[in-house]
């Protein structure tokens, strides 16, 4: 007898009938069960997957909302200094940054106050006054470049407007002798501050160009 016969007549044996059968239960069970497994890392992965696609989605969002924000502040800037590049005079420098800037940039008000020597001067849309000018050294003296914060009460030199103001931008002039050193004071009666790091680029930028407007006016 060959040996597929054999075979086959083993085959037909009802012990290897049922070890056969048990054989292949465990098979489908160990594929069901690795299928399992597969189909569960599958769904964790999707959910994973998602997530990520999610916090990326919310990160466009808040990307695109700090690029429009940010675009919209350097169009503002932009714009303020092309209005005091065309000033015709100090007089009309000083009108331009009191009473245009704060409509061009979207603030409620906008004040500046120089010293030079023993004479010192504060200037906002009411007008222009003296002022002792060791108040304005004191103002400057405590920090370099651009200060943004939020406040219980605006710097005096907003004068009267002081007491509506609730954020403020304080950016320092630098003036070298003859010119007048100073404070430009930025304000609004919203609690939102200024944004900082990049709102501070901005101011240091259009400081000066205030300050290098004003020498322009007052060096023969």
């Amino acid at each position: 007898m060959g040996e597929n016969g054999a075979e086959d007549r083993l085959r037909g044996h009802p012990a290897f009938a049922a070890a056969g059968k048990s054989w292949l239960l465990n098979h489908i069970r160990f594929t069901l069960h690795a299928m399992g497994r597969v189909i569960s890392f599958e769904d964790r992965a999707l959910a994973q997957l998602r997530a990520r696609v999610a916090a990326a989605e919310e990160a466009n969002q808040d990307l695109i909302a700090f690029a429009r924000g940010h675009s919209g502040a350097v169009a503002s800037i932009h714009a303020a200094v092309l209005a005091a590049v065309e000033a015709e005079g100090f007089d009309h420098l000083i009108h331009i940054v009191t009473q245009e800037w704060p409509q061009i940039l979207g603030l409620d008000a906008v004040a500046l106050a120089l010293h030079v020597g023993d004479t010192g001067v504060r200037a906002d849309a009411s007008g222009l006054q003296f002022v002792d000018p060791r108040i304005i050294e004191r103002a400057v003296g405590g920090f370099e470049g651009v200060v943004l914060r939020s406040a219980d009460r605006g710097h005096p030199l907003f004068g009267p407007a002081c007491e509506l103001i609730r954020a403020e931008a304080l950016v320092r002039l630098e003036g070298e002798a003859p010119l007048p050193s100073g404070l430009l004071a930025l304000g609004q009666r919203s609690a939102q501050g200024f944004e900082t790091r990049h709102g501070s680029e901005l101011l240091m930028f259009l400081g000066r160009i205030l300050s290098r407007s004003i020498g322009r006016w007052l060096v023969p």
